[in-house]
């Protein structure tokens, strides 16, 4: 599973630079690459660039990610935890690898509502982030780093313990959301209530290292 994990990024990478080479002559120019959220396209990139853009971004954020592990002065506390890391930025590029395929799609000419489809894929990603916090160790890279839980190991595990909770919960709630609400809408909600939730979580921390000081002063 280790070593799966390991060669699945340059896999993915692979994947990613075939497929872009193989509809590039299918494709016009320019080609739509946003969309607003209601699903309409409200922006074009030229053909080149983007199936250039996508694939060269994954390039450059696993050879980040192989980095970290190797640069971050808590390395150690990284091989703790670096399976799910190693998991994680599976995660991240096959999302990638499915946006890049799904916008490849759409310019074939086949219309859709890109909204919705790219609403179950993110609250997969956030739940896998969910997964990530709850098992990650102190370093200073990777997880909620804040002035407070980088002071503190028990800081640390509770508001990633905290975190994890919440991020799980958010991203079931995101998928089951999907069905009761529009995606223009469901966008919109998205994006102001993670913002309401990094901040809680930033504030947590906060709390918590403060509810420590006062333990340690009785």
């Amino acid at each position: 599973m280790q070593k799966l994990l390991k060669y699945l990024p340059l896999i993915i990478i692979l994947a990613s630079v075939f497929v872009g080479f193989y509809f590039y002559p299918q494709l016009s120019d320019p080609l739509v690459s946003h969309w607003d959220a209601a699903g309409n396209p409200n922006g074009q990139m030229p053909k080149f660039w983007f199936m250039v853009t996508i694939p060269a971004m994954m390039i450059l954020m696993y050879i980040l990610f192989l980095a970290i592990p190797l640069i971050d002065p808590l390395k150690e506390n990284i091989k703790k935890f670096r399976s799910y890391f190693d998991l994680f930025v599976n995660i991240i590029l096959l999302f990638l690898l499915y946006t890049f395929g799904l916008t490849i799609y759409w310019n074939l000419g086949n219309m859709f509502n890109m909204s919705y489809f790219i609403i179950a894929p993110i609250a997969i990603l956030l739940f896998f982030t969910g997964i990530l916090l709850e098992k990650t160790k102190r370093n200073w890279f990777i997880g909620i780093r804040t002035p407070w839980t980088m002071s503190s190991d028990v800081v640390w595990e509770k508001t990633h313990k905290h975190g994890a909770i919440i991020f799980k919960v958010y991203a079931v709630i995101l998928l089951l959301a999907m069905f009761v609400i529009k995606p223009e809408y469901l966008l919109i909600i998205f994006i102001v209530s993670l913002l309401i939730v990094v901040i809680w979580i930033f504030f947590y921390s906060y709390l918590e290292y403060n509810k420590l000081k006062r333990k340690r002063k009785k």
